[in-house]
């Protein structure tokens, strides 16, 4: 997961740390916001979930192609 968003993210992304813990410990933060964490969700990430969840944060302008997937807007007829 960490090459696939460093691929994708290349030259937005600064730092990227990898920290090993217990207990199936698996957060994923973006400029100190939480945004997975494996205990809240019950699960790992797909990675094309994690991307937009990544690019949500530290670039929400920038198209995913293919696998992107905005928010829905809430404006229905």
């Amino acid at each position: 997961m960490a090459q696939e968003l460093l691929t994708t993210f290349d030259g937005e992304i600064t730092l990227l740390t990898l920290i090993p813990a217990t207990g199936g410990l698996f957060e994923v933060r973006a400029n100190d916001e939480l945004i997975w964490s494996r205990k809240e969700q019950g699960r790992f990430p797909e990675i094309t979930e994690l991307k937009q969840l990544v690019r949500d944060i530290i670039a929400p302008d920038r198209s995913l192609g293919h696998s992107d997937k905005k928010p829905s807007s809430d404006n229905q007829s």
